[in-house]
């Protein structure tokens, strides 16, 4: 009850990023299907335990107003009416490409598409994490984001390919923010990494036990693992911040863990 409140600040500084990420998984409450939602940035973790997965619990978080930065995220629909712009996760697209080819193992057309755009999402996902100026990155995104563009406007005739081919041609303005900034990552493994906790989790409790304890567990989340991102130790910063406010209960609870803690 007394951290109620802290999420929210924490949605109000995800807001401004410049890169944000979002996902969401599987989880049950009261013995209800449900979903746990990330919505992060490289500083900040929030999570959203709710019985839906609508674009609602997305408006939820990024609120109606018009966003700056990019949202990175996956072809789920839910985050298609972002107020800001969106990059499609290049590895789900890539799982996407492998994924013809274990269905037609014998089609020789689908082996050369694969063989030509798999390496090409690959090169875009890995090229931020090269060594490169800002010269090089531009020059390099470049040509591979202009070799993506070739490959899915050539002729083909299988509809596996076509279906990959279309997504590229009709969601452009989804796919290429990676090329123009090299803090825009091409691929969404931030939220998936920030969810394999929650994944665990999942496994070993079955979920909530009740609608308040899956609150409980976001609100605590949210704010112990966005401190684990700012400060070297959790337990002490935690700690830390709830002494501050036992010492003085008007104390805002955002200061006392985040604002004090980072002084």
């Amino acid at each position: 009850r007394h951290l109620k409140g802290v999420p929210e600040k924490l949605i109000h500084e995800y807001r401004k990023a410049a890169v944000k990420h979002a996902d969401e998984t599987g989880w049950r409450s009261d013995g209800q299907n449900g979903y746990g939602w990330i919505f992060c940035t490289p500083d900040s973790s929030i999570f959203r335990f709710r019985r839906s997965r609508s674009a609602h619990i997305v408006r939820e978080v990024l609120g109606e107003e018009s966003l700056p930065g990019v949202l990175v995220v996956d072809r789920y629909s839910a985050y298609n009416k972002a107020r800001c712009a969106i990059q499609y996760c290049y590895a789900h697209l890539l799982r996407g490409v492998k994924d013809i080819e274990q269905e037609f193992p014998d089609n020789a057309e689908i082996h050369n598409f694969v063989e030509t755009f798999g390496p090409l999402l690959s090169q875009a996902i890995h090229l931020r994490t090269l060594n490169l100026s800002d010269r090089e990155f531009k020059r390099h995104a470049e040509e591979i984001k202009t070799n993506i563009i070739s490959a899915v406007h050539q002729e083909a005739r299988h509809p596996a390919i076509q279906s990959i081919q279309t997504i590229f041609r009709e969601k452009a303005e989804r796919l290429y923010h990676w090329a123009e900034d090299p803090h825009i990552p091409a691929d969404n493994n931030l939220a998936e990494r920030e969810l394999r906790p929650l994944v665990i989790a999942r496994k070993v409790s079955f979920g909530s036990q009740s609608e308040r304890g899956a609150e409980t567990r976001g609100i605590l989340m949210t704010i112990l693992h966005t401190l684990r991102k700012r400060t070297p130790d959790v337990a002490v910063a935690f700690k830390r911040g709830l002494d501050k406010l036992a010492e003085n209960p008007s104390l805002d609870p955002y200061v006392a863990l985040f604002e004090l803690n980072s002084s």
